[in-house]
């Protein structure tokens, strides 16, 4: 165990990190934890959500646009360390950008996983946070990005597992001690979703008034898959006193998060209604553990 409790979260792309697991991040960081963020793809296969940025030339240069936003939200956060994982983003399942060798989810799984492997024993993280192996909602990177963090989880205490990492001793193997995936929680989805609307904002569940048959089913599919999914809710982190930094952080994501869309319209205060919480399904524990948790680092602290 290392002297200071240590979480690693894993992220498919930039905005993802907050979206997920911000307020988490900053309550941590908040108490003295080393905080780390990996981040999986540059991301740059996004839309670009503000019409006047939307130009070809920032979609040439959109990973550096959204390294820039990552550092700057990652700021508003906290005390939180990055690093790369170094992946092309994949775009969505049956695009071009899905087939591009380069891409996150046409990567040698094994050699993906040993670049987090490396990491996790370097900066020996005690727990560590990822996706489930739908990857919340299906994306490509989401889900190679929950595959990666769950195979490391196993692989990086065991000295078989890449032992080129281990020849000039300057690394040796670490066993984080907790596995994580977050929840996407949708209990109160029809009360918030309803608050939007008077606002003039249509959640990203909630079906338009011009959809198609075709598309109504597809949505539902998906939804039905999430659910399926979704692992239960055994932990959940209080981030009441974060919820502005989350939403700063948020803001700081230009070119994926409208100032008036359905991530930013509630007020701090709205947000801690519904979402006073980030929330975790606990899938690996080398402790003894008493569910439901309301930290991760519960069953740590002390030894």
């Amino acid at each position: 165990m290392s002297d200071r409790l240590c979480l690693m979260t894993v992220h498919a792309h930039p905005d993802d990190e907050t979206i997920g697991t911000g307020g988490t991040m900053a309550h941590y960081a908040a108490e003295g934890v080393r905080v780390v963020c990996v981040t999986c793809t540059y991301g740059e296969m996004g839309e670009i959500v503000v019409p006047e940025m939307d130009t070809p030339g920032n979609h040439e240069r959109l990973a550096e646009l959204r390294q820039d936003e990552l550092a700057r939200a990652l700021a508003r956060l906290g005390r939180i360390e990055h690093h790369w994982l170094g992946y092309r983003d994949s775009d969505m399942m049956g695009r071009p950008g899905n087939e591009d060798p380069r891409c996150f989810w046409q990567a040698d799984v094994h050699e993906a996983t040993g670049r987090l492997v490396r990491l996790v024993r370097q900066l020996r993280p005690d727990v560590i946070v990822g996706y489930n192996e739908f990857g919340g909602y299906g994306h490509p990177d989401h889900i190679r990005s929950g595959q990666v963090a769950r195979l490391a989880f196993e692989r990086a205490g065991s000295p078989e597992a890449y032992p080129d990492q281990l020849a000039d001793g300057a690394l040796q193997p670490w066993q984080p001690t907790k596995l994580y995936e977050s929840v996407i929680d949708m209990s109160r989805r029809e009360e918030a979703a309803k608050l939007m609307e008077e606002r003039g904002v249509t959640s990203w569940w909630t079906p338009s008034p011009d959809e198609s048959e075709e598309d109504r089913i597809a949505r539902e599919e998906l939804m039905g898959r999430m659910e399926a999914a979704r692992g239960p809710v055994t932990a959940r982190v209080d981030i009441g006193p974060w919820v502005e930094n989350k939403l700063d952080a948020m803001r700081e994501h230009v070119t994926q998060i409208t100032a008036d869309g359905p991530f930013l319209v509630l007020t701090p205060d709205e947000v801690r209604r519904f979402m006073p919480t980030e929330d975790y399904t606990l899938r690996v524990s080398r402790v003894g553990v008493r569910l439901p948790e309301d930290d991760l680092f519960a069953g740590l602290r002390g030894t």
